[in-house]
């Protein structure tokens, strides 16, 4: 059953043996299996994808159902609820996971020794179920409605640059100046190219300004254009806070804001009760901010 729903959610043999870790002979042969056994056409093999019959769609409901049940009571049995085990597949944004998740992963090695991380870095937006992921943190809008989402911390921003920037080209004293004087620093987004303004704000007063001259579609990217003097960029001021507080990196335009950056975990609703992932939620809610309920998003 649980290699059954694996399929259903990859539309592919190929995907589900290599998340599960097993021959795709095998994955085959055990779906054959469990159609001979129900007695109807669980699938439908096309030379593209796997698509599931009507009785497919219907029987997969109750499996995942099930697997969930099952995987209970065993936790239960194995003592898992008081100390979980097993492997985590989680996603986060780069910048997010190298300055804020990674740093803090050791304290959740302490208090959860059993359970393992498989961390993915990245900016793009994985396919949960096609990538067998188990749950990713996610900034900006949630636009996945069929994830369960729940809102984990909300970053401000810091308009910064590095010393030797500064000090070739003089320090802004209003935003107008960066266009006028000054190389911009930008962040796009690598699916459809698009850019992020930078935006000042400030009472009644708002500049938007969407192109930059250096742009990177990565956060680590543009901390990197940062710190190599590139110009003058915002970011996450909790990325970027030890880079300021050591003097590699200076505020600037400090009287001005720009609104923050919601941040969010998102996991499929059949996986939600699993108990490592349930303590791993948890914990993250703990260490970066606060939620208490969780929703679709």
């Amino acid at each position: 059953m649980r290699i059954f729903v694996r399929v259903v959610e990859t539309s592919s043999f190929s995907q589900a043996a290599s998340q599960l870790a097993i021959p795709r002979s095998t994955v085959s042969k055990l779906v054959f299996d469990l159609e001979s056994h129900l007695g109807v056409k669980l699938l439908q093999r096309t030379t593209r994808a796997v698509v599931p019959t009507v009785e497919g769609l219907e029987y997969c409901q109750h499996a995942k159902r099930w697997v969930a049940e099952v995987d209970s009571v065993d936790n239960a049995m194995q003592g898992n609820r008081l100390k979980p085990r097993g492997q985590l597949r989680i996603d986060a944004p780069s910048t997010f996971a190298t300055s804020l998740l990674i740093p803090a992963l050791a304290k959740f090695q302490r208090e959860y020794p059993d359970i393992t991380v498989a961390l993915g870095i990245s900016d793009r937006a994985v396919n949960i179920v096609g990538e067998g992921v188990d749950c990713v943190i996610r900034a900006g809008r949630l636009d996945d409605m069929a994830m369960v989402g729940r809102h984990l911390v909300e970053l401000d921003y810091v308009t910064c640059a590095a010393p030797s920037y500064l000090e070739r080209r003089g320090r802004p004293a209003h935003p107008d100046e960066l266009e006028k004087a000054h190389t911009r620093l930008g962040y796009f987004i690598a699916a459809t190219g698009k850019p992020l303004p930078l935006i000042f704000e400030r009472d009644a007063e708002r500049f938007e300004m969407r192109d930059g001259d250096f742009a990177a579609n990565d956060g680590n990217g543009l901390m990197a254009m940062l710190l190599a003097g590139l110009g003058v960029g915002q970011h996450f001021q909790r990325c970027v806070q030890s880079h300021i507080d050591s003097g590699e990196l200076v505020p600037v335009l400090t009287e001005w804001n720009r609104p923050g950056m919601p941040f969010h975990i998102l996991y499929p609703p059949n996986r939600h009760q699993t108990a490592r992932l349930k303590v791993f939620i948890e914990w993250l809610l703990t260490t970066f901010g606060h939620s208490p309920v969780a929703r679709r998003a």
